[in-house]
């Protein structure tokens, strides 16, 4: 995760925002939960946490229960989008690194499905790729993005690759991340990490 700003930071910061309003034996959602990372993060600082992870990918599922080792045993894990989650009610989610994957209209479908998984005032953290999408702003954020990752030793991310990376992807602006979730139902909707082309929220279900 050499080309994420800060991404340890990012995982700890995340629990925090969680462990600020829900109970010792929360039922946390993990969207994305592929590779285990910050599952195992969440679980080794939260004992009484329990978890449903949902990923696509089989094998990154895998990934995520070797990661794990023990701690796996906390986990439920779905393999599939969100619809795959159970219709339970949750006390926190969390989608990291994962939503700039999704066009506009699915992106919006999954918050609002995000959010009705949720018990009332529960927190929800988001990070993902949201930078303007203006033409002139976008080159320069992409630009900074690819030196950020020459300078990590991430040599194939040229700024051609950055730039093929910025059209490949149905990335949004911070503005319109912050109205989806608002769209979707969530409150109190706050910006909380900032690195280049990146961006996390916390939001609450009302």
């Amino acid at each position: 995760m050499r080309l994420v700003p800060g991404f340890h930071a990012l995982q700890t910061m995340t629990r925090l925002l969680l462990a600020e309003r829900i109970p010792n034996d929360a039922y946390v959602l993990v969207l994305g939960a592929g590779g285990g990372l910050e599952l195992k993060v969440f679980a080794e600082a939260q004992p009484g946490w329990r978890f449903c992870g949902a990923d696509p990918s089989a094998e990154m599922l895998d990934l995520a229960k070797r990661t794990l080792g023990p701690l796996a045993s906390r986990v439920e894990f779905h393999e599939g989008y969100i619809d795959t989650a159970p219709a339970g009610l949750f006390d926190a989610a969390t989608c990291l690194l994962t939503l700039h994957f999704l066009p506009e209209d699915e992106r919006r479908r999954t918050l609002a499905e995000v959010h009705r998984r949720l018990t009332p005032g529960a927190p929800f953290v988001v990070a993902h790729h949201s930078f303007p999408q203006q033409d002139g702003e976008k080159a320069k954020w992409l630009a900074r993005f690819s030196a950020f990752a020459a300078a990590s030793g991430m040599a194939t991310m040229t700024p051609e690759s950055a730039a093929a990376m910025g059209e490949r992807l149905p990335v949004l602006s911070p503005e319109q991340d912050e109205m989806l979730l608002r769209e979707a139902g969530f409150v109190d909707v706050a910006l909380f990490y900032a690195a280049f082309t990146f961006r996390g929220w916390v939001a609450y279900k009302a």
